[in-house]
């Protein structure tokens, strides 16, 4: 049963609520100028390769799950955000519109609320945080409990940038000791709050009173017809999967492929470390990756093949960095293995008609991670459009690896981002990647224009006219 909020919860909300209020208002009137180099403060601080590594490293020990090794290569998104922000007018006058006459300043939204997931406990903090200085807010970092001494340390790496910086430091401050009670408490009080986290969370946001960015959950699914490279897709397709061990939400874990290339497309993927799961071992891993109410196990969440195998009770060889299971025409809530599977596993379906694809993809999607993204490997232009058409999705990556990509890439016009928005689809109230646009208020001047006012005809085309009964 969940508990009350404490009344030192209380008081330590207040005072962070205030202390980031007075910060806030020091920084009101900077100049375009004096907000770029407290992003680029703050970037480097974070994001230079010994403290970013050493974070990273922390975040997965602290955590249990996720790659060790591979999640330091994170820091590109900093370098990123911090690219995307210095391109970004953010205070004064930031666009202008002759034609109608339309002139819009941008402003602060005050405090947010960053709701912080245990998958990224070094990485979110500041790519937030790089642009949230920019709009001039400041911002209170709620951790996951099992993160929270990672999101400590890199708030004070924080804090530190902006003292160098010449900027107040509680521009930034953390909750050391996170509780659900504290975090809603948190989430009612500041003006903005941006939910990166499980779902339990995105919803509580959203039921702050308050403002909320949240994010919907993923089911990346991919499309790979007879046209792709295959070597490529399945070189993409297992950086996708590997990512940190699979613990994103964009990595990859349906694959749909043309029945024609079948066979050389799962070789490829055993040629890059798949394994593949008889139907012995598949049965096994849904009795250990799922418990008896169909939630995730947290032993098989992100980590190494072997590990997950291991707890299964099966081995695989220990140069195979990913599983792959067979789940041609099992789709739907009974069907765990075509929901969102957050490890180093992927299910694999074929199709002989591209009809045939689009229909697999819209079944997944009606099973589990509507508004979350999806991707196609082919150079055929008309089955990307098709894709397009009916995918449920925000964002499709067409030749990419997904969890490479959709939230931005040095190779594709993604804005980076840490937060996913899934559309009215996946219960968000944006389809984009959520950035510095999303942390500033605007307002809309409107001068007079020349009238434009067209004629009646125009606008009511062939029923102009028409007898009406």
């Amino acid at each position: 049963m969940a508990r009350d909020l404490t009344d030192e919860e209380r008081a330590l909300a207040k005072d962070m609520l205030a202390r980031a209020r007075a910060a806030q208002a020091q920084i009101e009137d900077w100049s375009q100028e004096q907000l770029d180099r407290l992003s680029q403060a703050i970037a480097w601080y974070t994001g230079n390769e010994k403290t970013f590594t050493c974070l990273a490293e922390q975040g997965v020990d602290e955590s249990g799950i996720g790659d060790r090794q591979g999640r330091p290569a994170k820091r590109f998104k900093i370098q990123m955000v911090l690219r995307d922000v210095l391109r970004t007018p953010s205070t004064g006058i930031v666009e202008v519109d002759e034609a109608k006459g339309l002139v819009k300043y941008a402003k602060p939204v005050g405090v947010i609320a960053s709701l912080i997931p245990m998958t990224n406990p070094a990485m979110t903090p500041p790519v937030t945080g790089v642009s949230s200085a920019n709009a001039r807010n400041a911002v209170i970092f709620s951790p996951h409990p099992r993160t929270a001494q990672t999101t400590w340390e890199m708030t004070e790496v924080m804090r530190t940038a902006c003292r160098v910086a010449g900027a107040p430091e509680d521009l930034f401050q953390a909750v050391r000791k996170p509780s659900i009670p504290l975090t809603q408490h948190l989430m009612s009080i500041c003006d903005l709050t941006l939910a990166t986290g499980g779902k339990p969370m995105v919803q509580a946001a959203y039921s702050s009173g308050k403002p909320a960015y949240g994010v919907g959950a993923g089911n990346s699914s991919i499309v790979i017809d007879e046209t792709a490279d295959i070597e490529i897709a399945a070189q993409n397709t297992r950086v996708s999967k590997t990512s940190d061990f699979g613990s994103g939400c964009s990595a990859d874990g349906n694959i749909i492929i043309q029945r024609s290339i079948y066979d050389q497309m799962v070789a490829a993927l055993e040629v890059e470390g798949g394994y593949l799961c008889n139907a012995e071992e598949k049965a096994m891993l849904e009795a250990a990756m799922w418990d008896e109410k169909g939630n995730r196990t947290f032993p098989t969440i992100a980590c190494r093949p072997q590990q997950t195998a291991d707890v299964a009770g099966f081995s695989i060889p220990e140069d195979r960095r990913f599983l792959m299971v067979e789940n041609q025409d099992q789709i739907g809530p009974e069907h765990k293995f075509s929901k969102e599977k957050l490890t180093t596993l992927m299910a694999l379906y074929h199709f002989e008609t591209f009809d045939y694809a689009l229909e697999t993809v819209r079944q997944i999607y009606n099973t589990g991670g509507k508004g979350h993204s999806c991707g196609i490997y082919s150079h055929n232009d008309e089955n990307i459009d098709r894709l397009a058409r009916l995918a449920p999705v925000s964002r499709m990556m067409v030749r990419q690896p997904q969890s490479k990509a959709n939230a931005g890439a040095w190779t594709n016009g993604m804005p980076m981002t840490s937060s996913l928005g899934c559309g009215i689809w996946g219960g968000n109230i944006t389809n984009e990647n959520v950035t510095i646009k999303h942390m500033m208020n605007y307002t809309w001047v409107s001068r007079p224009i020349a009238e434009d006012r067209p004629s009646e005809e125009e606008l009511f085309g062939e029923f102009y006219g028409q007898e009406v009964a």
